[in-house]
């Protein structure tokens, strides 16, 4: 690892000042961070830590959601209270991300920014990444790319994205608060992240010198009944080949809305708005179900190692879609 200065910052501001730096990085927990300087992926020349800012709240909104501080711990965030019982997929997204080590460690502004797991790109001895440096080439394309995308494979890049949390999010129309030096803005997270079409090297639309600061879920119509299933090679400590958040709000025996995200598909949390139409106004039953299932995939484009995942996303689909309808509300 390159030497690096370490900075606290006192406020927010301070934070964004010390950031406008040339090489400047802001730090949390820095579970993903340090590990990309330790391969050489990230070479940061400063990293100016946001732990003690107060950032941490988890707070119930004048909508009647709740605002969750972006410093606040991953831990923090599944085990309480108010996302236990108004949000409960976040709290199982989290909980079946990591181990608890690193669930007391990381934090939510830092999950939202991790970065990929591809192993061509957490190793630039593996040979080329476009998100590592744009124009080289994707060693994943010709290489082992079980793991990788079956949505988006005709872009540069087809690494796919790690975090559970953010699929939780991306289900419940999750807003993320940043601030920077031209101010304060919210983004919708279905805008949040990016594609890696023009410029790989960027996973979302947060600019280097832009704090995340909060996120905040909308008041839910689906309460409890949402499940987070993750499929995955082993159950402990293991990114998700496949993940579904689903959520649906049942109405007199007849569904009126449902939310469908899956992760571990593409660059981005994928969102499935031709399954939830699919859903819209039947029953909650398995053919229902099985329909949605087949409007998620219908625009997929496996490769040659992972067609597996087009199968794995439709079972996983029927299976989250049953257990959320399952619930007791």
């Amino acid at each position: 690892m390159l030497t690096f200065d370490y900075q606290r910052a006192g406020s927010v501001a301070d934070a964004i000042g010390r950031v406008t730096a040339e090489g400047a990085r802001f730090y949390a927990g820095g579970t993903n961070l340090l590990d990309l300087m330790k391969s050489g992926v990230e070479s940061p020349a400063v990293l100016v830590d946001v732990r003690g800012l107060g950032l941490n709240e988890i707070e119930e909104s004048a909508a009647g959601g709740i605002v969750i501080g972006a410093g606040a711990t991953n831990s923090a965030v599944a085990n309480h209270a108010l996302v236990r019982t108004r949000y409960p997929v976040l709290s199982q997204a989290i909980l079946s991300g990591a181990t608890t080590q690193i669930r007391n460690m990381a934090t939510v502004g830092g999950n939202l920014m991790q970065r990929t797991r591809c192993p061509y790109f957490m190793n630039p001895a593996t040979g080329p990444c476009n998100k590592r440096v744009p124009g080289s080439g994707c060693a994943a394309r010709d290489g082992s790319h079980r793991e990788h995308a079956v949505f988006g494979t005709g872009l540069p890049c087809i690494a796919v994205h790690p975090s559970d949390m953010a699929v939780a999010l991306a289900a419940l129309d999750a807003v993320v608060h940043v601030t920077g030096p031209d101010g304060a803005r919210t983004i919708a997270i279905r805008d949040f992240y990016v594609l890696p079409a023009a410029h790989p090297d960027r996973d979302t639309c947060v600019r280097p010198d832009e704090l995340i600061v909060a996120v905040e879920l909308p008041p839910s119509p689906f309460g409890p009944r949402s499940w987070y299933l993750k499929v995955r090679d082993r159950h402990s400590y293991a990114f998700a080949l496949v993940s579904v958040a689903a959520a649906v709000q049942l109405n007199d025996g007849v569904i009126r809305s449902a939310a469908v995200a899956l992760g571990g598909v593409a660059a981005t949390p994928w969102r499935a708005p031709a399954a939830e139409a699919a859903l819209t106004g039947q029953a909650p039953d398995r053919q229902a179900f099985l329909a949605a299932a087949d409007a998620v995939v219908a625009g997929a484009s496996p490769l040659q190692h992972n067609s597996f995942k087009v199968d794995l996303a439709k079972n996983s689909v029927v299976r989250a879609l049953s257990e959320a309808a399952a619930r007791r509300a």
